[in-house]
């Protein structure tokens, strides 16, 4: 027989945050080992639960939800969504410039598959939420990196941005608060880039899902309420907001110059219809949490228990030589840079399963990030501050005989 291949459309398409070092760490668990994770952002298994007022309204609401809904989602659940995109001051957003998927990450890939043929490139950060890579490459387009800066606080380059344009750019991905740095962009950075956006008609896709996971008394703009004459496509959803990333509800808004774009739309409106609606439960959790006590606010104040995990582990990690950590001003990450005098690594993935082998702690290499050096990865402070300290003195005592084995 035959062997049955993937498609080639999947040849430069990854994941590595659920990549073969987790495959391995899941082996080793079922040995009976211990792992302690901290490569992935999902907030229920460290005690993080989902608001109760929003439990018991998809409770009450779930004889309700047997039937599907309209393709673009409930009505009640985009009202609420184009409330909040007032409180957010993006313009002119009605009720059917919002769609609801099964989380943001459905609609990134439905927005690419959407909009690209053959040839045609997307702007992406580097380093990035990997999807949006996939998501390009998956809809037969071209990803293109920017870089953003560590030295200027993980912000975009913009000469990098301006470089990186051709004749076939269509758009420019920003994910603001960013994942995995936790890089949060000030208004005159966001205006430049649209600045970019307006004089090579691209139309902007700003990932906003972090968007109240903010320290320091840092607020957030959304690019979309800087301008109306740029396309923008806004995603957003409660998986971090509101610790709820397992009812799979999230959303993407259409806004800025739409006349030019109604095409585009319709497409959107065709991949929306085709896979006919999104979880209704999960719909249901809208509304309420929108409407509702903002308890992020008690978990990233000063006193909260996210803002005392992050000032723990930035603390912790740089206290180990070698390592350098912008320490982020939103989200659910740190990005260490390792120094590659003292860590010559050359290949990063091999080194994180080396760490993983020797400590039992899981991480997710730079490189998973399509970062381009292989000097960095990413750790989830999500965990107890217990169970971080345990966590990063084992990354420090695999650091210490790493320095020790190659001389350093």
């Amino acid at each position: 027989m035959q062997p049955v291949l993937k498609s080639a459309k999947l040849a430069n398409v990854c994941y590595d945050i659920r990549g073969p070092v987790l495959a391995r760490a899941r082996q080793m668990e079922e040995d009976g080992h211990r792992v302690i994770k901290l490569n992935i952002g999902n907030l229920a298994p460290f005690g993080f639960e989902a608001p109760e007022e929003i439990v018991q309204d998809v409770i009450r609401n779930l004889p309700d939800s047997s039937g599907y809904s309209d393709s673009k989602g409930l009505f009640a659940a985009r009202k609420a969504i184009m409330h909040y995109t007032q409180q957010k001051a993006i313009a002119g957003v009605g009720i059917e410039d919002i769609y609801i998927g099964n989380g943001a990450s459905e609609l990134i890939v439905m927005a690419m598959q959407a909009l690209l043929n053959p040839g045609d490139e997307v702007l992406v950060p580097a380093p990035d939420y990997p999807l949006w890579t996939a998501a390009v490459t998956l809809g037969g387009g071209t990803p293109r990196h920017y870089v953003c800066d560590e030295q200027a606080g993980w912000l975009p380059d913009l000469a990098d941005i301006r470089a990186k344009i051709t004749a076939n750019t269509r758009a420019i991905v920003l994910i603001n608060p960013n994942n995995p740095t936790g890089a949060l962009y000030p208004d005159e950075l966001l205006r430049e880039i649209i600045e970019i956006a307006r004089t090579h008609d691209l139309i902007v896709f700003a990932d906003e899902i972090y968007d109240k996971v903010l320290y320091d008394g840092n607020t957030h703009t959304s690019i979309a309420s800087l301008a109306d004459d740029v396309l923008f496509v806004t995603l957003n959803g409660l998986s971090k907001n509101y610790r709820a990333c397992g009812f799979r509800a999230g959303w993407m808004v259409i806004s800025g110059e739409k006349r030019h774009a109604q095409d585009y739309i319709e497409g959107l409106n065709i991949l929306a219809s085709m896979r006919l609606c999104s979880n209704v439960p999960g719909q249901f959790a809208i509304q309420t949490a929108l409407g509702g006590y903002q308890s992020i606010n008690d978990l990233v104040a000063p006193s909260g228990r996210l803002c005392r995990q992050r000032d723990l582990a930035h603390s912790l990690l740089t206290e180990i030589p070698g390592v350098t950590c912008v320490k982020p001003k939103a989200a659910l990450y740190l990005f260490p840079r390792l120094d590659p005098k003292l860590y010559p690594i050359s290949d990063d993935q091999q080194f994180i399963l080396e760490l993983l082998e020797a400590e039992r702690v899981l991480l997710v290499q730079g490189s998973g990030f399509n970062w381009a050096h292989p000097d960095h990865f990413r750790v989830v402070f999500l965990p107890h501050e217990d169970d971080l300290r345990e966590a990063i003195g084992r990354i420090g005592r695999f650091l210490e005989g790493y320095r020790k084995r190659h001389g350093t």
